[in-house]
């Protein structure tokens, strides 16, 4: 895959013909997203009313329940689901998240919520934004593989220590978790839109403010806390070899993604609560080939939504097989006592961006006059290919 060049063009859109890209001046509106505004509490689902009446979820409950899993308990960890229905009993898919636990209101009536849809025409060149520093220590790594019944979770372990800067960063942030998103069909999975169009998934680095904060529960709900890390993933197209003796067929796969999703690593932790240790991980090898990337201020995407995370999202997908995405798609968000239900389609629908600031640091040609507002520029770029792949 080329490296950028300075006068190449952002790597993000689906359309092969060159499209103007114009920021926002002052008092621009939104674009439509593809989330609805959150329905109001004297129109819930029956189920749902029924339950509220008997027995409204606390906060304290939550955290009992979390205490009493095998694993220290985690501000995320709770009652909600991404789906209508696990097991015929009601738990709270994202367009409820907010109305059943007052600790959780942020998803409901946050005004800088994630995941959102990038239209790339609002997109602002920074200058100043500086490249993303990676630091291992030279080290590799390790840590353990959940089934957490929503994500596959990879925490590394508290020796091995992972930290980035630069970018948008004023400070150090240090790894905690790698997440995945999947969907259950290709082209749909990744949390993040480009110009209204999903990935077939996404993974997400989840790093905390270490510099302010002793650990990630306390930055998570602090101001500057969290930076996440996105890059899309994508299924690779199978490439055919020719020759006179023989026909090749070949797949193309992120390094990292090989250790976690190949069979003897992915079928150790098919079920809910389900485990497995990884060692030797190269962390530099989860990231794509550029040091192009978009970023903006918004949320967690899991409850309790807490606006305290500044998200960058790389400007090239990583690849995996078909055959890993459909391993993906055979985890099991329950237990195996339990009905069999498939994690994928584990996103959050995109949020409004309520006029917040898209910015990148790929340098777009200039051309046409100033904003007469604010003398923003009026910027044109090129699509590449790498997302028509």
């Amino acid at each position: 895959m080329d490296a950028l060049r300075p006068d190449d063009a952002a790597h993000i859109s689906g359309r092969r013909t060159p499209i103007t890209a114009a920021p926002y001046c002052s008092g621009q509106t939104d674009r439509q997203t593809r989330q609805s505004k959150t329905k109001s509490a004297t129109n819930l689902p029956l189920s749902l009313s029924c339950y509220l009446q008997n027995k409204l979820l606390t906060t304290a409950e939550v955290k009992l329940v979390a205490s009493a899993q095998p694993h220290p308990p985690k501000i995320h960890e709770g009652w909600w689901a991404y789906k209508e229905v696990v097991q015929g009993s009601f738990v709270p898919v994202p367009s409820f998240w907010g109305l059943v636990n007052s600790a959780w209101n942020m998803c409901s009536v946050g005004k800088r919520q994630s995941p959102v849809n990038i239209e790339t025409s609002h997109m602002i060149f920074d200058p100043f934004l500086k490249p993303i520093k990676l630091n291992t220590g030279g080290r590799k790594v390790g840590g353990t593989m959940y089934n957490t019944g929503r994500h596959v979770s990879l925490r590394l372990d508290k020796e091995h220590l992972v930290n980035i800067s630069g970018g948008p960063m004023t400070y150090s942030h240090r790894l905690e978790e790698i997440r995945l998103h999947f969907g259950s069909e290709d082209g749909q999975g990744s949390e993040h839109l480009l110009n209204g169009q999903a990935f077939s998934g996404e993974v997400q680095l989840i790093h905390y403010n270490h510099e302010l904060y002793t650990n990630y529960t306390e930055a998570a709900r602090s101001p500057n806390g969290l930076v996440i890390v996105s890059i899309f993933m994508k299924v690779s197209l199978i490439t055919l070899s020719l020759s006179v003796s023989n026909v090749s067929i070949a797949e193309t796969s992120n390094t990292f993604l090989n250790r976690m999703l190949n069979r003897d690593t992915i079928t150790r932790i098919t079920y809910k609560n389900d485990a497995y240790l990884l060692t030797g991980l190269n962390i530099e090898e989860i990231y794509p080939d550029t040091s192009s990337f978009i970023t903006y201020d918004g949320s967690m995407t899991i409850p309790p939504c807490f606006e305290t995370a500044t998200w960058i999202l790389m400007n090239k997908p990583v690849y995996l097989t078909r055959m890993q995405m459909h391993s993906l798609r055979l985890l099991s968000q329950n237990q195996p006592s339990q009905i069999f239900l498939s994690m994928s389609d584990n996103v959050r629908p995109v949020q409004p961006l309520n006029n917040r600031c898209i910015r990148t640091n790929i340098n777009f040609s200039v051309q046409g006059k100033d904003c007469p507002n604010n003398r923003v520029q009026k910027l044109q770029y090129r699509v590449n290919e790498w997302l028509l792949k």
